[in-house]
């Protein structure tokens, strides 16, 4: 027979259903707050996977490190701007979380964002913090990069280059072979983007 789940268990199950009182009655009855799954994922980690704000925000309240991050570099920031959960983004920001934690391909919040075309998570990320505009990921990449080489130069994909230039994206920043941001939308017919780009040379 296996034996019943721990407390700790308990409370890291009841923070991924999303299950508030769960979460509370687990935590009053001792659990670690900062208890981790095998994978080192923490409660408030499986809680903003799940979308459970309420949860994210008690256990904010709570005084959990809201920074840690699993074996695969995620934290609840991390995996909002991933994800595009711009509320879960907005919580972890008002709450302090480390602007400064990077993704396991060396990327920061605004990095997967841009990728993506998350374009309401890149603007709010660029009006309302100072996270690294400029900072180059592990592939040689910065979020200027990320977002044209990986889309499709399309109308969201305007707006993420027009924004990172606004906010001090570096328009001359290559990549890892030397190309510029504006020889790459060039090479991929985005006039739209080479047009946003001449600007700010």
């Amino acid at each position: 027979m296996s034996s019943a789940p721990s407390l700790d268990e308990r409370y890291l199950a009841a923070a991924a259903a999303g299950d508030l009182a769960g979460v509370r009655s687990a935590l009053a009855e001792g659990a670690d707050k900062d208890a981790q799954d095998r994978e080192e994922a923490s409660a408030i980690l499986a809680a903003a996977r799940g979308g459970h704000h309420e949860v994210v925000r008690l256990l904010i309240a709570e005084g959990v490190d809201i920074d840690a991050q699993d074996q695969t570099c995620f934290n609840p920031f991390i995996h909002g701007c991933i994800n595009d959960d711009l509320e879960l983004v907005r919580i972890m920001v008002e709450a302090g979380t480390d602007l400064k934690r990077l993704t396991r391909f060396g990327g920061n919040g605004l990095t997967p964002a841009a990728e993506k075309g998350h374009l309401e998570i890149v603007r709010y990320l660029l009006e309302n913090t100072a996270i690294n505009v400029n900072l180059t990921n592990t592939l040689g990449w910065t979020a200027l990069i990320e977002t044209i080489i990986l889309g499709d130069g399309g109308p969201v994909r305007q707006q993420t280059v027009e924004l990172l230039l606004q906010h001090g994206a570096k328009p001359g920043m290559t990549d890892e072979w030397g190309v510029p941001p504006i020889d790459l939308a060039r090479k991929r017919g985005f006039d739209e983007i080479v047009a946003t780009i001449e600007r700010y040379l």
